[in-house]
C-alpha cells in the first residue's frame, strides 16, 4: 500500500477537520446520520455472528466493516470529529472557532443518534416479526446487553463509573487510529487493513463506543430490556461520550500534533493540498474557498 507519512498525515487531518466545521447543517447532519446507520447495523451484524456461532471473537472480527464502509463514503462519526476538528482549532485555521467546533459536534451527535435509533427500530421489528412476537435469541442477547452496560456498572457505583468513562477513552484511542488509519494509505485495500485492526480490538475487548451504543441501548429497551432511558443516559451514554473526547484527544490528536505538526518545516505547498473525501474546504493561493 502507498504509505503516507506521519508528518503529511497530521496536515491532512487537519484539512479534514477544518472541512468538517465549515459543512453546511445539511451534509453534517445527513452524512452522521448515514454513518450510526451503518455502524449499528455493522454492530447487529456482529452480534448476531456472535450468537449463532457462539464465538464472540468471530463478530469481532466482522465488526470493522461498518466502519470501513462509512468511511470509505465520506461518513462521520462524533468519535472522529472529536479529533480531527480541535485539530484544526489547535492549528489556528482561519475562521475554525470553538464555536464552530462544538457546532459540528453537536450536528454530528445529532444525526449519529438519527441513524442508530432508525436501525434499531428496524432491527426490533426484524427480530419479533413487527412486535408480533417475542425477540429472537438475538434480541434477547442485544436487550442483555443494554442491562449488563448500565446497571451492572451502576452496581459498583463511583468504580462503575470510572471504569465506564476508562473504557471511553481507550475506545476512541482505537477507533481514532482507525479514523487516521483512513488517511495513512492512499489505496483502498490499505486503508481497510489499517482500518481493521484497531476497530476490531476495541469491538473484541468491550470498550464502549458511545455510537455504538446509541444502537445497542435503545435496541435494548425496545425489546424488553430491564433499565431506563435516565439508566442509559447516566451509567453509559453521557460517561462514554466524555470519555471518547478524553480518549480521542489525550492519545491521538495531541501526540500527533505536538511530534508532527509543531516539529514540521514550513512548506509553501500548503494550497494544494488533497482533503480525504467528504472535505468541502478548497485551498487556494489566496486563501480558502467555500
Amino acid at each position: 500500500m502507498s504509505y503516507v507519512k506521519p508528518s503529511d498525515l497530521i496536515t491532512t487531518m487537519i484539512d479534514a477537520g477544518e472541512s468538517k466545521v465549515f459543512m453546511s447543517t445539511r451534509d453534517t447532519v445527513l452524512r452522521a446520520a448515514m454513518a450510526g446507520a451503518l455502524l449499528s447495523l455493522a454492530a447487529a451484524f456482529a452480534v448476531t455472528v456472535s450468537v449463532t456461532t457462539g464465538i464472540p471473537l468471530a463478530g469481532a472480527i466482522l465488526f470493522p466493516v461498518g466502519f470501513i464502509l462509512l468511511y470509505l463514503l465520506g461518513y462521520d462519526l462524533l468519535t472522529g470529529v472529536f479529533v480531527l476538528t480541535p485539530l484544526a482549532l489547535l492549528d489556528k485555521r482561519p475562521g475554525v472557532t470553538v464555536r464552530g467546533v462544538l457546532r459540528n459536534w453537536g450536528l454530528v451527535f445529532v444525526g449519529n443518534f438519527i441513524g442508530a435509533f432508525t436501525v434499531a427500530l428496524l432491527m426490533a421489528v426484524v427480530v419479533t416479526y413487527g412486535f408480533a412476537i417475542p425477540p429472537n435469541e438475538v434480541g434477547v442477547a442485544i436487550g442483555h446487553i443494554g442491562e449488563g452496560r448500565t446497571l451492572g456498572y451502576a452496581e459498583h457505583g463511583a468504580a462503575g463509573m470510572l471504569t465506564l468513562f476508562v473504557r471511553g477513552m481507550l475506545c476512541n484511542w482505537m477507533v481514532s487510529i482507525g479514523v487516521a488509519g483512513a488517511m495513512i494509505a492512499k489505496d483502498v485495500p490499505g486503508k481497510v487493513i489499517v482500518m481493521w485492526m484497531p476497530i476490531m480490538l476495541f469491538f473484541f475487548m468491550g470498550f464502549e463506543h458511545s455510537i455504538v451504543n446509541m444502537f445497542l441501548f435503545p435496541s435494548g429497551l425496545l425489546l424488553g430490556g430491564e433499565f431506563t432511558i435516565l439508566d442509559y443516559l447516566v451509567w453509559n451514554e453521557i460517561p462514554t461520550v466524555l470519555g471518547n473526547l478524553v480518549g480521542g484527544l489525550l492519545f491521538t490528536a495531541l501526540p500527533l500534533y505536538v511530534t508532527h505538526a509543531r516539529t514540521k518545516a514550513p512548506s509553501n505547498a500548503a494550497g494544494n493540498l488533497e482533503l480525504p473525501a467528504g472535505g468541502d474546504v478548497a485551498r487556494t493561493e489566496t486563501g480558502i474557498r467555500h
